[in-house]
């Protein structure tokens, strides 16, 4: 069964007469004569009343149609949503980046991106490097935005800024006045770390490795907000981002001097696999403009 025989039963049965009918189709009566036929035969009953070059829907086809016009519906709209999601000026981009871009980076690409392509619109999703890798892989992102970790084909990540990290500690900790800070001063303090295979994690953990510390992990958790509300309680110090958009009013942030503490964000894609022409925009975008949101 072809599709096209789907549209001439669809036809037919609107006009009801198959001169008429052939000539809205562009086809020889004949033509549409045998393709019915066949669609009757491979339906297994007759779906229209034949009187001469008028035909009628008898009530096998009138039930059918019902079906077919459904199923055409579904086609066409299905079609043209695609075609939508393809237009460079509409589309949708699925992005995917970590938590802790969600309260400054984020908000101020997509409303600089958007104020150029109004009618692109994104679908957002948050997580650690590790778990959003994952969903690129298997195609629930065009994009995302996340320090890298081990990445081998089939991904492609580009670096775009650098993000200092900072110690932070509770309002009323005996470091919180303090200008900045070295690692090797925090080697004692209780630590709280985020979860192990996270990308700030290994970051921090090298950078631990690099100043020759190793402190006490009192906790561990699946947000850098989650940490930092920790720290906040006094149950520990941790080195984090520059928490932008989060309450601070019971913690500080003091720069390290030694090492130097820092981590770097990309942009990640699958390579060779199809990006719609308002993703390919968006990644254009970044890529060029990313470092002006700093």
């Amino acid at each position: 069964m072809e599709w096209q025989q789907f549209e001439y039963f669809q036809t037919l049965a609107r006009i009801q007469h198959v001169t008429h009918a052939a000539e809205a189709l562009s086809i020889s009566q004949s033509a549409l004569s045998r393709s019915i036929a066949r669609f009757e035969d491979e339906i297994g009953v007759p779906l229209f009343d034949r009187q001469g070059r008028s035909i009628r829907l008898n009530k096998y086809g009138h039930i059918f149609l019902k079906r077919v016009e459904n199923m055409m519906k579904e086609f066409h709209e299905g079609k043209q949503e695609i075609m939508d999601l393809l237009d460079p000026d509409k589309g949708e981009v699925s992005l995917g980046f970590l938590h802790t871009l969600s309260t400054s980076r984020i908000p101020d690409l997509l409303a600089s991106f958007r104020s150029h392509y109004p009618n692109i619109h994104f679908r957002l999703g948050q997580g650690p490097s590790h778990t959003l890798m994952n969903q690129l892989q298997v195609g629930e992102f065009d994009l995302c935005l996340l320090a890298p970790m081990d990445m081998r084909s089939p991904f492609v990540w580009k670096p775009l800024w650098n993000e200092e990290l900072f110690v932070i500690v509770p309002k009323d900790h005996k470091y919180a006045n303090r200008t900045s800070i070295t690692l090797e001063e925090i080697a004692d303090e209780s630590f709280i770390h985020l979860k192990e295979g996270y990308s700030l994690r290994i970051t921090v953990e090298q950078l631990f490795q690099v100043a020759g510390i190793a402190p006490p992990i009192t906790f561990e958790g699946e947000e850098a907000d989650t940490v930092a509300g920790l720290v906040a309680a006094g149950l520990g110090i941790s080195l984090l981002p520059n928490l932008k958009g989060t309450d601070q009013s019971k913690i500080t942030q003091i720069p390290v001097k030694s090492p130097k503490c820092q981590r770097t964000i990309g942009i990640a894609w699958v390579e060779g696999r199809y990006l719609s022409p308002a993703t390919e925009k968006y990644k254009q975008f970044v890529l060029n403009h990313a470092c002006d949101f700093e």
